[in-house]
């Protein structure tokens, strides 16, 4: 237990008060994408090269982020726990420079299912007193998230793995990272899918890596039983768009990588965030005239972006999503 002492001090042992409250608040299991369904055999591993020094990985799950440079390898987010072996092995197409760090932007699943297989082959910067004192210290990559990842992962049942749990669980509005040559800033977007969201944005290569606060396959998931709202998502979008700064006639410039879904760059953020915003004042328009949710779900006023994020069956469907909306709105009267 020493080696893994020294992480928990490192997280300012504020970590056992963080716990018992988050046990008072009743904090429940985080739902996902289910793997159990999935069949990882004939899943392939594809590497899109974006700007700058980072990649963008697409497989199952959550897409990957990766920046590589001569500093070593750091990632955000890791998928499935199957594919943690081909996650490595397409990494290591683009470098056999050690994994330094791996950023989870929240706790779902398939995001931080790779984290323990993945953190253990690679390994940290650590010298001095802290090597002679520890002889593991660096025997693993640091795993940074929001100290909210950190409480739910620990609350899981079953358990999650120690070793895929942060080792570096920041707590205030941003935390900031200078590796290979690039300022690396971690911006906590608070209550928007879940209350542990970050998105990581890359200033050098101009790369923003947003996690599942932003994705371009449906309608946005709010994980209410752990903290999420739709006006959290709503304030991470506009976030996004105050960083993000497009090239010529708004194509191009800072590119966007999304928990789910293709490449992106501002104006996609725009529009999905403008998409979002009309629904919002639709489904207010009519709580203010007092409908009721069946009324609301009769009035279909997502109808005409069905087509484009909308679903029928699913872990999130698009009347799940509606009613989030509605009784967030309703609620706020």
């Amino acid at each position: 237990m020493i080696a893994k002492g020294w992480i928990v001090y490192g997280q300012r042992l504020r970590l056992v008060a963080v716990l018992a409250a988050a046990v008072l608040a009743g904090l429940t299991a985080v739902p996902t994408r289910s793997a159990a369904q999935q069949d990882f055999d004939d899943i392939e591993i594809k590497i899109l090269p974006v700007q700058g020094g980072i990649y963008m990985l697409v497989g199952a799950g959550g897409n990957i982020t990766v920046q590589i440079g001569d500093d070593g390898v750091l990632i955000v987010d890791t998928m499935f726990a199957e594919l943690s072996d081909k996650i490595v092995a397409a990494i290591r197409e683009l470098s056999d420079e050690p994994i330094r760090f791996v950023v989870n932007t929240h706790a779902h699943p398939d995001h931080i299912g790779s984290n323990a297989s993945i953190a253990l082959k690679g390994s940290n910067i650590a010298g001095g007193n802290v090597v002679g004192a520890i002889a593991d210290a660096g025997a693993q990559a640091k795993i940074v998230a929001h100290e909210n990842v950190l409480i739910h992962m620990s609350m899981q049942d079953p358990p999650i793995a120690f070793e895929a749990w942060p080792t570096d669980a920041y707590y205030t509005a941003k935390k900031e990272i200078f590796f290979n040559g690039e300022a690396i800033q971690i911006f906590h977007q608070p209550e928007a899918h879940t209350n542990g969201d970050s998105i990581a944005f890359f200033r050098r290569s101009d790369v923003i890596s947003t996690g599942d606060v932003f994705v371009t396959t449906g309608y946005p998931y709010i994980d209410v039983q752990n903290g999420g709202s739709f006006q959290g998502v709503l304030d991470a979008l506009n976030n996004i768009i105050d960083l993000a700064v497009p090239a010529d006639r708004q194509e191009g410039g800072t590119m966007v990588i999304p928990g789910h879904g293709r490449l992106c760059d501002e104006a996609d953020v725009v529009e999905y965030r403008d998409m979002l915003t009309i629904i919002r004042d639709r489904i207010q328009h009519m709580v203010d005239e007092g409908f009721s949710l069946r009324q609301v779900h009769s009035a279909r006023p997502t109808l005409d972006y069905d087509g484009r994020f909308g679903s029928d069956s699913g872990f999130w469907t698009t009347e799940q999503f509606i009613e989030t909306v509605y009784e967030e709105l309703n609620a706020s009267e």
